[in-house]
């Protein structure tokens, strides 16, 4: 079966749960920005849980099946609408030879999962089929999909069902995002962390799958140092090193950025900490201006909170028979 892109929305890709392996040699995960969302379009059309999907930004594209299929909108509340029939999002159904598949305007969130019966079937590349614009890899000609494109599907015997609220995930207003502070965190003066954790911030225009930047918070105070050979001038600065995704730089101590799944993976920016996995689904969710505040946590406490994604996983697989 062939999925015709009419419209392609704001920008459509082509996603899975990412290629790791590869982020020493600056080819970083991609993938899904939130996980969650993503697995469970999936579960509910049958596929595999890392099989290939859309990932729609802010607006949907508008699509045409030439064959039946199942199909399943999960993640931001981007109503969708087939044949003009406006439908429930987290919910399975059927579509037949000559369907068109729109969205209606965004009501929360930032990006919606479309999941087909037998998954998206672009070529895979590095193991994965995500798609990495700024690489230009994987994914449909490693781009955001346009009008005219034409996406394969593979074989899927489909599925059924829904997930309710209690099953779902979405960030709360502002936003907890936990982090754990860094190796480079005594840069900044005592009052500083203080006040990075008391503060509210909200995201700026400046957001997509490399890094969301944040601002409206109090700017950091470093604590006074001689400039290391190897470090530019600015205070911020640091000899080059590895960045993890999750990691939050704060260029000049104003904005913070948190790096995401198309990451670069080093330079010259101190980091403050790390987002916890558990978290970072939830950063994708996160619409340009909505309020967010950090707040940190142990080792301990962000081990047990992937402990905790992980049963909301299982209690979701429970649920749809998996």
């Amino acid at each position: 079966m062939a999925v015709k892109i009419i419209t392609p929305g704001l920008s459509t890709t082509v996603q899975d749960l990412g290629r790791p392996g590869y982020y020493h040699l600056g080819i970083p995960l991609s993938g899904g920005m939130d996980r969650f969302a993503l697995r469970a379009a999936n579960m509910l059309v049958g596929n595999d849980e890392g099989a290939a999907v859309l990932e729609a930004v802010f607006m949907g594209p508008e699509l045409e099946f030439t064959a039946p299929a199942t199909v399943a909108i999960t993640g931001a509340n981007l109503p969708p609408k087939l044949n003009g029939e406006e439908l429930a999002t987290w919910e399975a159904f059927p579509v037949k030879a000559g369907d068109r598949l729109s969205f209606g305007f965004l009501k929360s969130g930032a990006r919606a999962y479309i999941a087909v019966s037998g998954g998206i079937d672009v070529p895979v590349t590095l193991g994965s089929r995500s798609t990495y614009t700024l690489g230009a890899l994987g994914g449909h000609e490693g781009r955001a999909l346009k009008a005219g494109d034409e996406l394969q599907t593979g074989q899927g015997a489909g599925g059924k069902g829904s997930i309710p609220e209690n099953l779902r995930r979405q960030p709360g207003n502002p936003a907890e995002l936990r982090m754990l502070p860094g190796l480079y965190w005594h840069r900044i003066t005592a009052d500083a962390g203080k006040q990075f954790f008391a503060d509210t911030w909200k995201v700026a225009p400046e957001a997509d799958r490399i890094g969301y930047r944040f601002r409206g918070g109090t700017a950091l105070d470093f604590v006074p140092r001689e400039q290391p050979f190897g470090a530019g001038s600015n205070p911020s600065n640091i000899v080059d090193a590895c960045y993890p995704y999750g990691s939050i730089q704060v260029p000049g101590g104003t904005e913070p950025i948190v790096l995401h799944r198309d990451a670069v993976s080093g330079g010259g920016y101190m980091m403050l900490g790390c987002v916890i996995s558990a978290d970072m689904d939830l950063i994708g969710q996160l619409q340009p201006h909505s309020p967010a505040r950090f707040t940190e946590v142990s080792m301990d406490q962000a081990l047990a909170a992937r402990h905790d994604a992980e049963a909301a996983l299982s209690r979701l697989r429970a649920h749809l028979g998996r």
